[in-house]
């Protein structure tokens, strides 16, 4: 037994190797035997900096695995410290790609992760797919992420598809308000313009319902002219396809205006206490009360999640990792959900992961993630490559959203 131990000690040092570094042997840029780089871009400032809380977010859920042991024993990922850069877009799709360049040709980043807004990551994508860097879960739920993969093949989102989110709208318009006027705010943008693909492909033969579609830039001032043509339309239902700043202004000045529409329906990236209630307090009043939107994520604002043994996670999480965010806020929530995401694709990537592995993991991937609702899971595969397809109905009343309906998913994602 001894002379055997001698002999397969002796092919070890013949490979290189020894028994400490074996399991944690690798090549791959931005992973070393103690630690993986990843980072991001978001706009920690301009006018969506009302979404600079996510990345914030997700370093909080990062440090928590850092510092726990997981199902292996180890802190980390495979005894791999996640090591988390992001920094300030400003929301401008040149910026971000100079900034991506750095994370990449700098930072040596394994996998750029979670970057926000449908330009700025269609601005970052041809660099990112040209290096074959991964562009994992965008927070942005662009139709293209899921439909146009083979084209990007390093590039995936994780939220649902905006047209997906659209064509319920639509189809809950067309159900139970059939005569309804429709009038529609949207951001100039693909963003924009790929909820509204959606809202007309689930309006169906009611697409003519449409009174009014009212454009903006992202960075203009105000929406007050546009609002006032929504109100001249005659329009009865309002959808507001826009991102937070944008929102809370056209609620506010559509109570300004004396304007009333019997609903609203307000995109899912915009539809969260938070912003309601800045929108309540900046002069929306009741009208807030008329939102209706929707979910597929826990929501850490209503109380009937405070026993979920996810949301006390979540909550230690906010009070140990960042004491300064507002736990309620349901954009924190997200940032703390697609890091427990990126982390089950780490570890599915393998004990040595590449940025091969990521990908494969990626593209075949069948799991739940205990921060979304019962039921929904990320999965993706021959029935197509859009993570999350499923969703409720909402509705805000008196500070809280509450669900309406059922979880409602969709076999394609779009």
């Amino acid at each position: 037994m001894r002379r055997i131990m001698v002999i397969v000690l002796a092919l070890v040092a013949s490979l290189g190797i020894t028994a400490s570094t074996a399991s944690t042997a690798t090549t791959e840029t931005g992973v070393t035997a103690t630690s993986i780089k990843i980072g991001g871009t978001f706009p920690l400032s301009g006018p969506a900096s009302l979404y600079a809380t996510i990345p914030a977010a997700m370093k909080a859920y990062f440090s928590y695995i850092n510092a726990r042991r997981g199902p292996d024993g180890k802190r980390g990922v495979y005894g791999r410290q996640i090591v988390w850069e992001y920094k300030d877009d400003q929301y401008s799709p040149p910026q971000a790609v100079q900034l991506t360049r750095e994370l990449v040709e700098q930072d040596n980043v394994f996998a750029v992760v979670g970057s926000l807004g449908t330009e700025v990551n269609l601005a970052t994508r041809p660099y990112l797919n040209s290096k074959k860097v991964p562009q994992m879960l965008v927070a942005t739920g662009a139709t293209t992420w899921g439909s146009d993969w083979k084209q990007y093949p390093w590039t995936t989102g994780w939220q649902p598809a905006y047209q997906l989110e659209g064509k319920f709208y639509g189809q809950s318009i067309a159900r139970n308000s059939p005569n309804a006027k429709i009038g529609i705010l949207y951001q100039n943008d693909d963003y924009g313009k790929d909820y509204i693909a959606g809202l007309e492909a689930g309006l169906g033969t009611k697409t003519s319902n449409i009174v009014d579609k009212e454009p903006f830039e992202v960075s203009a001032a105000g929406v007050g002219s546009q609002i006032a043509k929504l109100k001249a339309s005659g329009a009865t239902i309002f959808v507001i396809l826009a991102t937070p700043t944008k929102t809370i202004q056209a609620y506010a000045t559509a109570a300004a205006l004396k304007w009333s529409p019997a609903v609203v329906y307000t995109n899912s990236v915009s539809a969260t206490d938070t912003f309601l209630t800045l929108a309540k307090n900046n002069g929306a009043g009741d009208l807030v009360n008329k939102t209706f939107s929707v979910q597929y994520a826990k929501d850490p604002a209503n109380p009937s999640w405070d026993n979920d043994p996810t949301m006390k996670i979540y909550k230690q999480v906010m009070a140990k990792y960042y004491p300064k965010g507002r736990v309620t806020d349901a954009l924190n929530f997200y940032g703390v959900a697609v890091a427990h995401a990126f982390t089950q694709l780490l570890y599915a990537a393998g004990k040595n992961p590449t940025r091969d592995s990521l990908m494969k993991a990626f593209r075949n991937w069948n799991e739940a993630n205990p921060f979304l609702l019962p039921g929904v899971k990320q999965r993706t595969g021959v029935s197509g490559q859009f993570p999350i397809k499923c969703e409720r109905f909402i509705k805000y009343t008196d500070g809280t959203f509450q669900p309406v309906s059922g979880t409602k998913c969709a076999t394609t994602g779009t």
